[in-house]
C-alpha cells in the first residue's frame, strides 16, 4: 500500500467524549473529517503502533466506509 500525504484543515468541533466522536453522518462525510480524527488518535497514541486494532460500530449508514478508512490508515506499510 502506498502512503499518501494529504493537506487538510483543522476541524474545531472534533472533541471526543466517552463514546468517541458523535456527529451526524453529513459531518463525517466532509472531506478529510474522519481522516483527521483518526490521524489525531494515531498521533496521540504512538505506543499502539504494531498493536491490535479493534473496530466496532452500530451498523448505521457510513459505518462500513468509516471502518474501511480506519483499516487503510492503520495498515502497516512496507
Amino acid at each position: 500500500m502506498r502512503i499518501k500525504d494529504v493537506a487538510t484543515r483543522p476541524f474545531m468541533d472534533q472533541r471526543a467524549g466517552t463514546a468517541g466522536l458523535r456527529k451526524r453522518v453529513g459531518v463525517f462525510q466532509q472531506p478529510h473529517y474522519l481522516e483527521n480524527y483518526l490521524q489525531s488518535i494515531f498521533d496521540c497514541a504512538p505506543a499502539l503502533k504494531d498493536g491490535l486494532l479493534v473496530i466496532g460500530g452500530d451498523g448505521r449508514y457510513h459505518n462500513r466506509t468509516a471502518i474501511q478508512t480506519a483499516i487503510a490508515m492503520a495498515a502497516p506499510t512496507a
